[in-house]
């Protein structure tokens, strides 16, 4: 894996921008600010895309898998939904798209990295929180 999203959890403000530009790319959104008031803090949280992804290992019919720069997704007309990937994955990223009877996740934006865009969450950030960057 050569980028994935780096969050710096200091420089979140609690916007949810990142959530709404994930939503306004995908239907839904990939990524969550979660509100630790009793910290005075924003962790937003997405995909992890693990060198040995457990949601990879674990699929049935290949459908998680990895991209060519190594970014884990998941290929919707592959998946059964069984949601095999869902209970293996240390951070409870893949979620049941109940509608459309598969699993989706983050994929860093597959369709923009084509285009040599980063993330849509990455540039919709107004504080720098979220960067594309190698790890």
């Amino acid at each position: 894996m050569t980028k994935v999203v780096v969050i710096d959890s200091r420089l979140c403000i609690g916007c949810k921008a990142c959530e709404v530009a994930c939503e306004r790319e995908h239907g839904l959104s990939h990524i969550k600010v979660y509100d630790l008031v009793e910290f005075k803090l924003f962790v937003p949280f997405n995909c992890r895309h693990c060198a040995k992804a457990p949601c990879v290992t674990v699929c049935p019919v290949n459908a998680c898998r990895y991209d060519a720069e190594g970014a884990v997704y998941i290929d919707p007309m592959t998946c059964i939904g069984c949601r095999l990937c869902a209970t293996v994955c240390p951070f409870g990223v893949p979620e049941f798209d109940a509608a459309r009877k598969v699993v989706t996740k983050c994929d860093l934006c597959i369709h923009r990295r084509k285009e040599g865009l980063q993330p849509a969450c990455v540039t919709t950030c107004p504080t720098g929180a979220l960067r594309f960057a190698d790890i």
